[in-house]
């Protein structure tokens, strides 16, 4: 029962929620959960795949930071993501937009793929039109004989 206790107290203890310090949350709880709801979708710079809520980072100690300060100044949600990308730029975010140049690269990959196919159909009916390779005269068969034998 114990080892039972001592196993959910890790558990909990160990979540991603836990780089937040305590002297980082709201004393409101709507803020606090906002917070979290923006922070979530932050990417901390220094670990790549991790939001800015996981990471132990300084750097996303400090945007954790910048996003509470943003919502007791009274910006919206909308407004604190947009004031943190004119900051960091669009890589901050973990979700990106399918705006501007990103659209490129999300049309990229399956025209690429389309393109690929295409030149690969061009092939293989270009293959297929080819001319047979002519057979052999007589005298051509007959040295082929006589160099085969040696």
């Amino acid at each position: 029962m114990m080892l039972r206790a001592l196993c959910v107290a890790l558990a909990l203890w160990s979540g991603p929620a836990l780089a937040v310090q305590p002297d980082e949350v709201l004393p409101d709880p709507a803020l606090e959960e906002r917070a979290r709801d923006i922070s979530a979708g932050l990417r901390c710079l220094v670990c790549r795949n991790e939001s800015i809520d996981e990471s132990n980072a300084g750097l996303a100690r400090d945007l954790r930071l910048l996003v509470r300060e943003r919502l007791v100044a009274g910006d919206s949600d909308a407004e604190v993501v947009a004031f943190v990308v004119d900051r960091y730029g669009e890589y901050v975010l973990l979700r990106p937009t399918l705006g501007g140049a990103n659209l490129l690269l999300w049309l990229a990959g399956p025209a690429m793929l389309m393109l690929a196919g295409a030149i690969a159909i061009g092939y293989l009916r270009a293959r297929a039109r080819a001319t047979p390779p002519a057979t052999l005269s007589p005298e051509e068969e007959a040295r082929l004989r006589d160099l085969l034998r040696d």
